[in-house]
């Protein structure tokens, strides 16, 4: 069995800053692609930004303004987000690929989701 869990939402006044983390466990041989997702009410599920190995990618409503990294030994995702706007209102949601054990098939997981406020 899997998890992802996230931490690190919360509400912030526009122009501040959050770090969401998002750290996987269980019966993980390795992690691939990571990343992080959002989605607004009424809206469809969007990406944020994915890292893989040390390649990143991003929206680009975020670009410059949010960095994604992760910590291979603690099989964690982070997400630093400056500058935010209202529009950044979301649930965000971690996602990765893990090889799990004992077959080392590879799945995609998500986590249950956090909640970012950013008030105007």
């Amino acid at each position: 069995q899997v998890q992802l869990v996230e931490s690190g939402g919360g509400l912030v006044q526009a122009g501040g800053s959050l770090r969401l983390s998002c750290a996987a466990s269980g019966a993980i041989f390795s992690i691939n692609r990571m990343g992080w997702y959002r989605q607004a009410p009424g809206k469809q599920r969007d990406l944020v930004a994915t890292i893989t190995g040390g390649i990143t990618n991003y929206a680009d409503s975020v670009k410059g303004r949010f960095t994604i990294s992760r910590d291979n030994a603690k099989n964690t995702v982070y997400l630093q987000m400056n500058s935010l706007k209202p529009e950044d209102t979301a649930v965000y949601y971690c996602n990765a690929d893990i090889f799990t054990l004992p077959t080392m098939n590879k799945y995609p997981y998500w986590g249950q989701g956090t909640q970012v406020t950013v008030s105007s």
